[in-house]
């Protein structure tokens, strides 16, 4: 029995996500049972995280007329941005989930001929080299996802144990047993009656969880698909050097299989930049509200950080903060990705011996290299491209809006 290819490997780490979030990236090889199943977990999981959303925008307003603190109120407002991010990446996954998976066959199938084409080769050096190409992007990647796996448990678990350690101190030190849930949310009854407790504590637990899961299946497998495509574009690069790297004139019986060559390659990177193009219409609506929620979210947060007189949740917010830097730093850092390995082939083509070809095929190569000097990206709905130089914006803008903040917050007399 064959081994499954590096691709099939990186999304088998996805599976376990992907099931509990009711999503899917194989959408179309699914039968219409397994189908509804996925989507009642998905709306089971929906269900029970709007319900603490709507509690907590309602919490919020009745804060606002019952004069709470400015610091309560802007406890709860980050979770809420969170959880519409969670909801609106999910959404669109599945609006988008016919296209996701006829990317995930392409790549398959593009992912399968390479290592094909790579087992015959005969020159030992060359398949050396594609196989650190691959081997290095590939486990840097799964680096990624484990880190991102750990951070979002490690989230998970500092605001649903904050509570209970606070129980814990207070009742060392009163004696008294005094009821703390994890988020501000208010309910049709009393939640923080003994009888209720428990049960919220766990919705609540559970509303984390999927917030978590959403976001983590949605963004790991954009980073999957930036990844892999990387890779194609840079085993087109070292492609396009070692097909026109010969140092002599091409003698006429050999310019036709060579022109075979040259054509195979145009149309390789022709399917990469469809790829690439399919990629940004299936994110583009969730990364412009990510970005349009970044800067909010970490301007929040970092203030809740600094000014919440509880060490406990202010931890939790400090973790909350790193998750949130880190979510969009990486949604960058793989857009940038893209970004640079397409434009690699664009310098394949000039540091080719492309000189010492016929005029035909001269002419098909400035093409590829003028074609690749556009970019294939990701995008904000066209807005905004998403790279480092936008992570760059949003940590700015973060830091306008936390300036202003806590200015308005220091001139209010606390």
């Amino acid at each position: 029995m064959s081994q499954p290819i590096n691709f099939d490997r990186s999304l088998q780490r996805l599976q376990f996500i992907f099931h509990y979030c009711g999503l899917t990236f194989k959408s179309k090889k699914l039968t219409a049972n397994q189908k509804l199943k996925l989507r009642c977990v998905y709306l089971f999981n929906f269900f029970c995280l709007n319900s603490d959303v709507l509690g907590g925008i309602y919490w919020f307003i009745d804060g606002i007329q019952t004069g709470k603190s400015f610091v309560q109120l802007t406890y709860i407002s980050p979770c809420i941005t969170f959880s519409f991010l969670a909801n609106l990446k999910a959404i669109f996954l599945i609006h988008n989930e016919n296209h996701v998976s006829d990317l995930i066959d392409d790549l398959r199938e593009l992912e399968r001929k390479d290592e094909i084409g790579n087992d015959n080769i005969e020159n030992n050096e060359e398949r050396v080299i594609k196989d650190n190409i691959r081997g290095k992007h590939v486990r840097f990647l799964h680096s990624v996802l484990k880190c991102s796996n750990v951070l979002s448990v490690l989230l998970i678990l500092t605001f649903i144990v904050s509570p209970l350690i606070l129980i814990a101190l207070k009742y060392y030190q009163t004696k008294e047993v005094e009821l703390i849930l994890p988020f501000l949310v208010i309910y049709p009854f009393d939640s923080h009656d003994i009888r209720y407790w428990p049960f919220v504590y766990l919705h609540q637990f559970w509303s984390v969880n999927v917030v978590l899961l959403n976001i983590c299946a949605v963004d790991d497998l954009l980073y999957v698909c930036c990844t892999y495509i990387a890779i194609q574009y840079r085993l087109l690069r070292y492609n396009i050097e070692n097909v026109v790297g010969t140092n002599r004139v091409l003698q006429d019986h050999e310019l036709a299989e060579f022109q075979q060559k040259c054509n195979q390659l145009i149309k390789w990177h022709q399917k990469l930049i469809r790829l690439a193009s399919m990629l940004e219409s299936i994110y583009a609506e969730s990364n412009l509200f990510n970005f349009l929620s970044s800067s909010i979210l970490i301007c929040l947060t970092g203030f809740n950080v600094i000014e919440m007189e509880n060490v406990a949740f202010a931890v939790s917010f400090l973790v909350f903060l790193s998750s949130s830097l880190l979510q969009i730093y990486m949604l960058c850092f793989f857009g940038d990705f893209l970004m640079a390995s397409s434009m690699e082939v664009s310098d394949a083509v000039y540091n080719s011996k492309w000189y010492n070809l016929n005029a035909r095929t001269r002419k098909n190569l400035l093409i590829v290299q003028t074609r690749a000097q556009k970019p294939s990206k990701l995008t904000a709905l066209g807005f905004s491209d998403v790279n480092l130089k936008a992570f760059m914006s949003i940590l700015s803008s973060a830091w306008s809006y936390f300036a202003l903040l806590k200015t308005v917050y220091t001139h209010s007399g606390k």
